[in-house]
């Protein structure tokens, strides 16, 4: 937008050869003199300019997210941008002084008409104030001898008169830009919001407006006298993490302010549409004109722009920035432990030798963090090596890529501390098992804990089995779970990528996985706890209901011989035969087709 500005400037420009005026320096008090004594009026000219510049303002709706009016904060964050960039006395000064821009019918060049109500105002009062200053003058000299007193009086009574009145005026007048000086329009409408009486009434919509017509109007003023248009865009984040009835606000707020269609404003709205449409659909305010949120966007946003794929070479870019970002710790750490510590000046052979001791245990142990650094160094490597698939499976997020970044170290120094040798997983392996638990949390979590049910049930897979073959060996009860662990499952990537990942590129063993899985931290432990809970509560059989003694035999005859086709639909034949449910439940269909709620069996039973 800038980029467009500079050229749309050069060009009208070389057009009409007018330089734009200034508002700061020495055209600060020809700026003043123009909002005083002149009025702009809109042309065909000043219509037809190109030339734009764009005034930008953040607004960050987190801020005002624990107000109950935080469209209000949108209104004041505006009205203060502007304030503090072309300053509070211009504002004030045509807050009270000013006059709207007219509109002339025909081809007029002339901008500016000269305001005869005030030059006129101002004189008569100057004229008034010079002769009270006089008639007083006057009035000191008559009481000199040989003067009349009462012409004396007369005098005074008239100067005193005239210089009251004139001196008022022109007080009143300092009286109301200082007012305005002071009291910006921000402290206003946060004074109105404060009133709860007052902020239910349809007044206080109506004095909201009254300060954004000031302000449009007040940037009317400002294109004609620099001669360029003005556009106030409006930067809106963190809408998409507030309350539902906050986000409706703001965009109720957005339309009252985008309603004329000759407002200065462009709004940019950062956010999640998803998010968006959610809040919207959810807002008690918006039933009946927002059920597709979907919907109520296209009749707001005038153009959509979703951020494209992040390429290969961008995406490779934003992790070297990151991995970068992560030196100055690396190397603090490193320059830390390389440093060599102070000596003591005692002479006895108990200090040298402790001293000697020190010195050693200071050497290993900057030998551990200088290989621990090579080593996370080499981690953080393979994420933005082009010749490395591992940064394919890294998503497009600059947040993600920091997440990452920031727990490949954590992860390999708890690595050295596990295995000190170093013996165990690269650094590639402990780089990729961070994606894998980052991108898919669900899928992982239910691999390990399907593991870990198997190894409690004695059917432990061997260590060099395939991580990727137990997770296909219960994918399928898995998938008789989604709707249990639905906002569990939107975590997870594509899921192609972790069936390539986990499949081919990266073929964690079950060893693997356990060694990694002590040294794990960006992966959230409740998930699979969540689902152990899940697995045993499906593994049990619902109680039958009671019936006679004379049914009660071919009902169990009848469950006993059913008892294979209940196992296979509700836990999927063929999936987890090593789970502790489904080896105990056959037994207990022996015993007359009743279960054993709440016990466990014992290893030997197993």
């Amino acid at each position: 937008m800038q980029q467009e500005a500079a050229q749309r400037e050069a060009e009208e420009l070389r057009r009409v050869r007018w330089q734009p005026r200034a508002v700061r320096g020495w055209g600060f008090p020809r700026l003043l003199w123009y909002l005083v004594f002149l009025q702009p009026v809109i042309t065909e000219v000043h219509l037809r300019r190109k030339n734009v510049k764009f005034l930008f303002i953040r607004f960050s709706a987190w801020q005002y997210a624990g107000t109950d009016k935080l469209w209000a904060g949108l209104v004041t964050t505006l009205c203060e941008g502007i304030r503090h960039h072309y300053g509070a006395l211009p504002f004030s000064v045509y807050s009270v002084l000013g006059n709207k821009p007219a509109a002339t019918p025909g081809f007029r060049q002339r901008e500016w008409h000269c305001r005869r109500r005030v030059c006129l105002a101002l004189l008569a009062l100057l004229a008034a104030l010079g002769l009270g200053v006089g008639l007083l003058y006057l009035s000191v000299g008559a009481r000199a001898p040989g003067h009349g007193a009462a012409g004396g009086s007369l005098l005074r009574v008239f100067g005193g008169a005239a210089t009251t009145l004139s001196g008022s005026g022109l007080l009143m007048a300092v009286y109301s830009v200082g007012k305005h000086l002071f009291v910006s329009q921000r402290k206003k409408i946060e004074r109105l919001v404060s009133r709860e009486k007052f902020g239910s009434q349809l007044g206080f919509m109506c004095e909201v407006k009254k300060e954004v017509e000031l302000l449009t109007d007040f940037l009317c003023f400002l294109e004609i006298y620099q001669r360029r248009r003005l556009r106030v865009v409006l930067e809106v984040t963190g809408l998409d993490t507030c309350y539902p009835e906050r986000v409706v606000g703001v965009l109720n707020a957005i339309n009252t302010l985008l309603s004329d269609s000759h407002a200065p404003f462009i709004f940019i709205l950062v956010v999640d549409p998803s998010i968006l449409a959610a809040c919207l659909e959810s807002a008690g305010s918006m039933k009946g004109t927002a059920d597709n949120g979907y919907l109520f966007l296209n009749r707001t946003v005038t153009l959509p722009f979703s951020v494209p794929i992040m390429g290969r070479r961008t995406k490779l870019q934003f992790l070297h920035d990151a991995v970068q970002s992560r030196d100055d710790l690396l190397y603090r750490e490193m320059t830390r432990r390389l440093r060599p510590g102070c000596r003591g000046r005692g002479g006895e052979d108990a200090q040298l030798l402790a001293v000697e001791t020190q010195a050693g245990a200071q050497g290993a142990q900057s030998r551990i963090d200088a290989e621990a650094a090579r080593r996370i160094q080499e981690a953080l490597f393979c994420l933005h090596d082009e010749r490395d698939c591992l940064y394919e499976y890294v998503p497009d997020n600059v947040v993600s890529m920091r997440r990452i970044v920031n727990t490949v170290p954590i992860t390999v120094r708890l690595l050295q501390q596990q295995d000190g040798d170093f013996a165990g997983p690269t650094p590639r392996q402990a780089v990729a098992w961070v994606v894998l638990a980052n991108q898919w949390p669900c899928r992982l979590s239910w691999a390990l804990q399907c593991l870990e049910d198997r190894q409690q049930a004695g059917g432990a897979p061997e260590a060099r089995a395939r991580l990727w073959d137990v997770f296909c060996d219960n994918s399928r009860e898995l998938h008789a779970m989604t709707k249990a662990l639905q906002n569990v499952l939107d975590l997870d990537g594509d899921p192609e990528l972790f069936e390539r990942f986990l499949g081919a590129d990266f073929p964690f063993t079950v060893a693997e996985a356990q060694s990694l899985l002590r040294c794990t931290v960006n992966l959230d432990h409740s998930i699979r706890r969540r689902m152990g809970l899940i697995r045993a509560v499906s593994a049990l059989k619902p109680p039958s209901a009671p019936g006679s003694p004379a049914h009660a035999a071919p009902h169990a005859a009848n469950g006993a011989g059913h008892a294979p086709g209940a196992l296979g639909a509700g836990q999927g034949a063929g999936h987890a035969p090593g789970h502790a449910g489904e080896a105990h439940r056959p037994r207990d269909r022996a015993h007359g087709g009743k279960p054993r709620p709440g016990t466990e069996l014992a290893p030997e039973d197993q």
